[in-house]
């Protein structure tokens, strides 16, 4: 790679890895899984950078090289077999918002990772159906149902959170 790409590669990479990281965490719901999504998104991001430099959204491609990472590790046979839990830290108990969270991240760790990965992309990054579909690879008519069944997932192993719509 050429010494100003490089460069841009560097540049680019530090103004968005803390943004990469949260966005892993979401997805995985584990900082140190988070961490290793974010450098394989890295790796890839370099080793392509000049077809990504000259993208119309080089955020959204990275964006997409990340969700494709956690989606294909789910689809592995180690995925699926062993979850490595870390050792709990040594702190007080939470307070009811952290206990809230806690509560919202290990139910978005039940769904399915598609899902997961939708429910991420719309609500906490704030994308529309639009660019979710594009991010994801598929049609904004998925994307739609996928969140669909994801609250309605959600709804029901959050009974306490969510009021009645009616």
């Amino acid at each position: 790679m050429r010494a100003d790409d490089e460069h841009a590669f560097t540049e680019f990479a530090q103004a968005r890895v803390l943004e990469l990281r949260r966005t892993a965490y979401r997805l995985c719901g584990n900082w140190d899984e988070a961490h290793d999504l974010t450098q394989s998104a890295l790796i890839r991001l370099y080793r392509h950078w000049t077809r990504v430099a000259q993208a119309d959204s080089p955020d959204a491609y990275v964006r997409r090289m990340l969700v494709n990472i956690f989606l294909d590790q789910r689809q592995t046979w180690w995925a699926r077999r062993v979850r490595p839990f870390p050792e709990p830290p040594d702190v007080p108990a939470p307070a009811a918002d952290v206990a809230d969270r806690l509560d919202l991240m290990a139910a978005l760790a039940r769904l399915a990772p598609g899902q997961r990965a939708v429910i991420v992309l719309r609500y906490w990054d704030g994308m529309d159906v639009a660019e979710t579909a594009r991010t994801l690879g598929c049609s904004p008519g998925t994307v739609k149902s996928q969140t669909s069944y994801a609250i309605t997932a959600l709804r029901r192993l959050l009974p306490n959170y969510v009021g009645d719509r009616a």
